[in-house]
């Protein structure tokens, strides 16, 4: 029986255990590659067949030299199924190592909460993706990645009891680069700014180039840097920085508000409902249809066209630059090639006028008026009540009521007060101007420190100021 049984091992690492007889039970094994795990097929006796044993397999494993992790529970439960049921058990494993594990080496992995924001659903479940960004901004003192500690490796053994020893790891970590700062735990943002990961290095960058147009590829731009924009703005897309904003093509502007800076190579269009508000200085080659106001001198090189432009300082235009319908508030002054046109809307100009007070008095106004009328209509509950016989109920109703006069006829009082102090710093620069190389055309409204001028014949190369002795403007040739 010895004799005839054989071991015979083919190509794909199988073995044969051969008994004497055709019709006696067998196995048929596989190793893993490996030598990590031996699996096999059982097989049940044909007629008048020998059935498998225990001891049968366990000596062929001997000879085979499988020494650890033989699985003996599963070899009975295949033996038990092939010599009661008869039935072919296939694939179970019988053998199984222990792989080894690798030691992981001590990296800084990446913050897992920074990515790019994701637009969330508007209402009726609709999805602006314009509010979809692909930069990752991040905070001054902001944790960029941390320290995940090192993990010790094991050893392995295979079937044959060969110990396999382990290797190790080094995770694709990242490290501190420019403006971020390490204290041997985390690594940290030195500054408000864009998160770029460069091949492993962690860099905060104080600005943000984009190579081509802001559309749906890039969002909405909210940065708290600087941001430089070398293709055009397209329409619905808003603008928030907290530096400076350069454009080199045509701004189609929706919404945008720079902490300094706005410079515009091309033109600034706003389709009738942009919002433009700038903390510093802005240049443009043209303005049409929107609303700006910025802190510092705005400089226009052609045309404003239907527009509201606002300016702390002053208004500086191209010598054939013209001011086509709209509202212009500067306080120290414009210069300009041109106002207005005899066919188009008419134009008014502002100028010794601090518009922010000139906003403050205004709401002020709108609050008084407000006010005004609670209490006329306060007034004329009280004299009804007056009317009625005398009651409890209505004696502490009209109390109530005399309270809530009393209350807003202080509102008022102070209401009134503060516009007086607004009063005080509208007129904010007397030796304003309006410098005009070409003509101003009939229609024209000129206002200087609140004393107006209005235009009913054509005016040519002019210099409008305001006189106070006179209390009124001139004119002056240039």
């Amino acid at each position: 029986m010895e004799e005839q049984e054989k071991n015979r091992t083919d190509q794909t690492n199988r073995v044969l255990l051969l008994p004497g007889d055709k019709n006696d039970s067998n196995v048929s094994a596989i190793f893993s590659e490996d030598k990590l795990e031996l699996r096999a097929d059982f097989y049940p006796s044909m007629a008048g067949g020998k059935p498998l044993s225990i001891d049968y397999i366990a000596s062929a494993l001997n000879r085979l030299n499988v020494v650890h992790g033989i699985l003996w529970e599963n070899i009975q439960k295949a033996v038990a199924s092939c010599n009661l049921n008869h039935k072919i058990v296939r694939d179970l494993a019988i053998a199984r190592g222990n792989p080894p594990v690798n030691e992981v080496l001590e990296y800084y992995q990446v913050n897992p909460n920074l990515r790019a924001p994701e637009p969330e659903p508007q209402g009726n479940d609709r999805v602006d993706y314009r509010a979809y960004s692909p930069f990752i901004i991040v905070k001054k003192d902001q944790a960029l990645a941390k320290l995940k500690s090192r993990k010790a490796g094991k050893e392995g053994k295979d079937i044959y009891g060969t110990v396999l020893p382990h290797g190790a790891l080094r995770p694709e970590g990242v490290s501190p680069g420019a403006n971020t700062r390490s204290d041997g735990t985390f690594i940290y943002a030195n500054i408000n700014g864009q998160l770029i990961i460069e091949q492993g290095v962690l860099n905060v960058q104080n600005s943000l180039v984009i190579k081509g147009a802001v559309d749906y590829r890039t969002g909405h731009i909210i940065f708290p840097g600087d941001v430089e924009i070398e293709g055009p703005v397209s329409d619905g897309f808003k603008i928030y920085s907290g530096g400076s904003v350069t454009i080199k093509q045509t701004f189609d502007v929706t919404d945008a508000i720079t902490k300094t800076d706005l410079t515009v190579s091309g033109g600034i269009i706003g389709r009738g409902r942009a919002l433009v508000k700038v903390g510093g200085a802005l240049k443009a080659k043209f303005i049409e249809n929107c609303k700006v106001a910025a802190r510092k001198t705005i400089t226009v090189e052609a045309d404003i066209v239907n527009s509201a432009v606002f300016t702390l300082e002053k208004l500086e235009m191209g010598e054939k630059g013209k001011i086509l319908g709209g509202e212009i508030y500067a306080v120290q002054g414009i210069v300009t090639g041109g106002i207005g046109k005899k066919t188009g809307k008419a134009t008014r100009i502002h100028c010794g006028v601090d518009f922010t007070a000139q906003q403050e008095k205004e709401k002020c106004n709108y609050q008084m008026r407000v006010l005004s009328a609670k209490l006329n209509k306060l007034r004329k509950l009280l004299a009804s009540e007056a009317e009625l016989p005398p009651s409890p109920a209505q004696d502490e109703r009209r109390k109530k009521m005399e309270e809530i006069q009393v209350r807003l006829e202080e509102e008022q009082k102070k209401l009134g007060e503060q516009i007086t102090a607004i009063l005080g710093r509208l007129n904010a620069f007397e030796g304003a101007a309006v410098e005009v190389s070409g003509e101003i055309a009939p229609g024209t409204l000129i206002e200087i420190c609140q004393i107006a001028l209005f235009v009913s014949e054509p005016l040519r190369r002019v210099r409008i100021r305001l006189d106070r002795g006179l209390g009124k403007l001139v004119s002056e040739g240039l």
